[in-house]
């Protein structure tokens, strides 16, 4: 019987959960205030992981110093989850600005946008249309 996930994705996603409870409990810096882990992908022996993060400020300055504080906690935030997994191999932690999640804010944005211009400028052309809707449907009832 085949396994429906490979040992690294569940690896992966038992460290994302890990890691957003250390980042929300253990950690206590105010830069760090709502962190949210997204993904984390881990190399297939277990050596690197590269845990995906975005923040709750889109200031490029700020998430840069985000992501240097977590740089500096990476060893405290590996031995902390070394004692909450009990894993052989403790991969070395490597902290990315996903944003993905900006972008998809972002690109909501502009739908919505597009769309509020497109219904404040109904073209002439819609009511030609319907005016000869309706000029057809006269023409049938006579």
């Amino acid at each position: 019987m085949a396994r429906e996930f490979a040992r690294t994705d569940r690896v992966g996603q038992q460290i994302q959960k890990e890691i957003a409870v250390i980042l929300m409990r253990e950690i206590k810096d105010p830069r760090l205030s709502m962190t949210t882990v997204s993904a984390v992908e881990v190399t297939r022996d277990l050596a690197y992981a590269k845990i995906f993060v975005t923040f709750f400020n889109d200031n490029a300055d700020e998430i840069k110093a985000s992501l240097e504080v977590l740089a500096e906690a990476e060893g405290y935030i590996r031995s902390l989850l070394g004692k909450r997994l009990r894993a052989r191999i403790m991969p070395h932690l490597r902290f990315v600005y996903d944003s993905s999640m900006s972008e998809g804010v972002r690109m909501s944005a502009l739908v919505d946008q597009a769309v509020a211009s497109d219904q404040n400028n109904e073209s002439p052309a819609d009511d030609e249309s319907e005016n000869i809707d309706k000029n057809t449907d006269s023409e049938k009832g006579e």
